[in-house]
């Protein structure tokens, strides 16, 4: 890493905020990842711009990365520099009444937690986010992926984002404009960096919308392994089926590859016993797609996001996960 981009970085953040060799581990929810070369973190979209100009006029790899709640980073690490959205200082969100029809415009920074923001806006009587308060991502990685739980999704009340593209231009851009279908957006294939989101809310009984958040706290604890690390669903769901499902069936509930586990309490889940590598986890992941392939025909596709050097892998693991390249 040059030594240059560092001295940057810390004179537009401050060093105490650009860490180098820094474990990823700690800043994922599978708590796996070997070291970064440089590891940033960022609280506002104008850190987030700054930042990437100062590594596209120094011609370093970068990365955006949110909570770390749908990456699966190497055991080798990252080579280049890890941009970390974080909460900012100011207001959690900005608010605009359509007094129209009541309902409300709301402006997030892609930092902010999305569960954080679902719940404070809820609180305030600003409903139609309530599906994601135990989204354990950031709002900008959830545009990214259009995230979605229990019916509800990014796309069905996001009004607009401003995004950052590869030339640094900062543009506003439509639902519409980002192409947003199941677990999908043209963010990533567009080069383009989310900075914030708007979404459109309706005015309505806080208790109300509280009382469904409590509601859907109880069914994740109830369903989902939330006592070990994880990256959330494993897999996306294939047209006319259900991967957990489909994994149960194949005989594959608690099975193994390391410390790699196909969750017990939740088959859509890969989780972390202790000590699972990256290559535990993706091991697992191209066992349970052979398996489900020979037992139904049906191909499962990764779900979660692959970082840093995957290099030296089987060529078995690699197809299977799409890593060709990394």
């Amino acid at each position: 890493m040059q030594e240059k981009t560092i001295i940057r970085l810390c004179e537009i953040l401050g060093s105490d905020r650009v860490l180098q060799n820094e474990p990823m581990r700690l800043h994922t929810t599978f708590r796996i990842g070997g070291p970064a070369d440089v590891f940033v973190r960022i609280r506002s979209a104008g850190e987030l711009c700054d930042a990437l100009r100062v590594c596209r006029e120094e011609a370093v790899p970068v990365y955006v990365i949110g909570n770390g709640s749908n990456l699966l980073v190497a055991d080798k690490g990252i080579s280049g520099v890890v941009l970390s959205l974080s909460a900012g200082e100011q207001e959690l969100f900005e608010e605009a009444v359509f007094k129209d029809d009541g309902s409300v415009a709301v402006t997030v920074w892609a930092g902010e937690m999305l569960a954080t923001f679902a719940k404070q806006a809820t609180k305030k009587g600003f409903l139609g986010m309530e599906w994601a308060s135990g989204i354990p991502g950031t709002v900008g990685g959830a545009l990214r992926m259009n995230a979605g739980a229990y019916d509800g999704c990014i796309r069905d009340c996001l009004l607009a984002a401003e995004v950052l593209t590869k030339q640094g231009e900062r543009l506003l851009k439509t639902a519409e404009d980002l192409s947003l279908s199941y677990r999908h957006s043209n963010l990533e294939e567009k080069g383009q960096t989310a900075l914030s989101a708007t979404f459109l809310l309706r005015r309505g009984n806080a208790e109300e919308g509280l009382a469904r958040i409590a509601e859907l706290t109880k069914l994740r604890c109830e369903k989902q392994p939330l006592s070990y690390p994880s990256a959330g669903s494993t897999f996306r769901r294939p047209e006319g089926y259900f991967a957990g499902k489909l994994i149960q069936d194949a005989g594959l509930r608690g099975y193994r590859v390391g410390d790699a586990q196909v969750s017990e309490k939740h088959c859509g889940f890969v989780i972390n016993l202790g000590s699972a590598t990256a290559v535990d986890i993706l091991t697992l992941i191209a066992d349970v797609k052979e398996r489900v392939q020979a037992d139904f025909g049906v191909e499962l596709e990764p779900e979660i996001r692959f970082l840093g050097d995957f290099s030296g892998l089987a060529e078995r693991v690699m197809q299977a996960c799409r890593l060709q390249g990394r």
